[in-house]
């Protein structure tokens, strides 16, 4: 059997599976340096690249990859990611947007129902996720999320061009035995 992406739907959003067909409203964001300034990719150039992103998304019931559309218009404004790590049991959440979505409450919506969804369907309760230390609009996010700055670390590019200081967030809920 196939493993598929599900659907969540919160008061403004869709999330969704993407697919290759998102690749010119994907590229919208990925394109934009702006939005790419301190993420693991680097700016895409190329619509091309959004492409061979999209085609390499592998997703499993461990790994779960969303397309944030905004239910007003029906546009693909974001993605984002929510996976587990065994190493440290936790479930991490990343995610990127368009610049013009920003401050808006988007992400935190989209970040929410990510959590939420592993909650409920994998009895999560142990989340983390880390911004580079200037991303003060990402810190937010987290914190808006529940999660605790708890410290610093690093983490570099895929092209290995970037190394960024970070914060590390993390959070345990409670769980009533």
């Amino acid at each position: 059997m196939e493993f598929t992406v599900p659907t969540i739907e919160t008061e403004r959003l869709i999330l969704r599976p993407l697919t290759i067909d998102d690749a010119e409203a994907a590229f919208e964001w990925t394109g934009d340096e702006r939005v790419a300034k301190y993420m693991i990719y680097s700016t895409h150039e190329s619509i091309e690249t959004t492409k061979e992103w999209l085609n390499s998304i592998k997703v499993s019931y461990e790994k779960y990859e969303f397309g944030f559309v905004r239910k007003s218009d029906n546009k693909l404004i974001g993605a984002g990611s929510i996976r587990f790590h065994s190493d440290s049991e936790q479930w991490e959440i990343g995610y990127n947007i368009r610049f013009d979505c920003w401050n808006m409450g988007y992400t935190t919506e989209a970040s929410l129902a990510m959590m939420n969804f592993v909650r409920e369907n994998h009895n999560a309760h142990r989340f983390s996720a880390i911004c580079a230390v200037e991303n003060i609009g990402s810190a937010r996010v987290m914190e808006k999320c529940g999660l605790h700055f708890t410290g610093n670390g690093e983490y570099q590019s895929y092209d290995g061009k970037k190394t960024f200081k970070s914060k590390i967030y993390e959070l345990e809920d409670k769980v009533n035995d």
